[in-house]
């Protein structure tokens, strides 16, 4: 084949230069890597061709739904027993924080960890323990520089088909603002609050 480079020729060269010079094999050895190298970048496609299958076979990638309890049990009955007693029974039901406080500081986390499997559930439950929609967009949006804009996406992603369940259109979100205040009009009005 062409271009292929034939180890036994390599192995027989290094052998026969076990008295020569160090340098010698240095650069026998290099040239090797080097013929290695660029054997495996004439056997692969061209990267045009590679950004297309990768982009069609994400096409068909589908995030999982949210879990349920049945499903947790029947992998592992164990953990479904520690998630509904010792987990959303016990710990959930501390006083140190209010359910919304715990929802928001577990969505925080969620997000930062990109950690998508929980995040309905999650999401669902920071609605349903009093975060306002317009909270948790705001959330999300400030994780995208915080935590990257890739954990933020994929918040979005998960928070649309919530939002969308339940009736939540942009009208109920904070609006973008376009124009941000000069810094030191932020700082001349702060001081002006603290009067």
């Amino acid at each position: 084949m062409k271009g292929s480079v034939h180890f036994d020729h390599l192995v027989k060269e290094t052998d026969s230069l076990e008295r020569a010079p160090a340098d010698a094999v240095r650069r026998l050895l290099l040239k090797a890597g080097l013929a290695v190298s660029l054997t495996a970048l004439w056997q692969t496609e061209p990267f045009w061709a590679q950004e297309k299958r990768m982009a069609e076979n994400n096409k068909n990638v589908v995030l999982p739904a949210a879990l349920s309890y049945n499903d947790v049990y029947f992998v592992s009955p164990t953990l479904e027993h520690y998630t509904k007693k010792s987990l959303l029974g016990g710990v959930w039901k501390r006083p140190g924080l209010s359910p919304r406080d715990r929802s928001v500081a577990t969505v925080v986390a969620l997000i930062a960890r990109i950690q998508n499997t929980e995040m309905p559930y999650h999401f669902a439950l920071a609605l349903d323990n009093g975060v306002k929609p317009s909270e948790l967009s705001e959330i999300i949006a400030h994780l995208a520089f915080y935590a990257g804009w890739a954990n933020a996406m994929s918040a979005v992603l998960i928070a649309k088909d919530i939002f969308r369940q339940r009736g939540i259109g942009p009208d109920q979100l904070p609006p973008a603002k376009e124009k941000l205040l000069p810094r030191s009009m932020k700082r001349l009005r702060s001081s002006e609050q603290l009067k």
